[in-house]
């Protein structure tokens, strides 16, 4: 019986679903998008500019940081061509200071995640072992996965700010 049912699992091994490293990129960066964009959208517009203290990022900045920040990660890795950055936000994205729209802030947010899909989707498992970067040089697995940190850091930050306004932040789906 254990033979007949070690040879009957044996045979059965290829119907398993087989995940790669791919695969997992794919899959969380979907996750990561839907949920920091349900993170900025909790904001209200009002808000966007808020700091809890003034050496902090705005909200809004965190938004735009995690777009561009975006862009140069699944660019390098996938050697797509980066997409241009808004005037009014490559401007903001040189000085912190600078206030930010919720509008124009959801927007780059939702283009910069529909390129890294994209981007991640098409990306080869030869592009993931590369080495590339200019002044940091990393594999295209490494810029994926320390950007998708960097996302989770800074909407982590935006949810204390959610909080301290009083919203309860998006409950987390994995």
């Amino acid at each position: 019986m254990t033979k007949t049912l070690l040879f009957a699992l044996a045979l059965a091994a290829p119907a398993f679903p087989q995940s790669t490293l791919k695969d997992s990129l794919v899959k969380h960066w979907k996750v990561t998008t839907d949920f920091t964009i349900a993170v900025a959208q909790k904001m209200p517009a009002a808000e966007y500019g808020f700091r809890p203290v003034p050496e902090e990022l705005s909200f809004g900045q965190l938004m735009i940081q995690i777009g561009g920040a975006n862009l140069n990660a699944c660019a390098l890795t996938s050697g797509q061509p980066r997409p241009a950055v808004p005037e009014k936000l490559a401007a903001a994205l040189k000085d912190e200071k600078i206030d930010i729209d919720k509008e124009l802030a959801i927007g780059f947010l939702t283009s910069s995640f529909e390129f890294c899909n994209a981007a991640v989707a098409a990306v080869t498992p030869a592009q993931l072992d590369a080495v590339v970067g200019t002044t940091r040089k990393m594999t295209g697995f490494e810029w994926l996965w320390s950007y998708f940190t960097h996302t989770a850091h800074h909407r982590g930050q935006a949810e204390v700010y959610l909080r301290v306004k009083g919203i309860k932040p998006p409950d987390y789906v994995f």
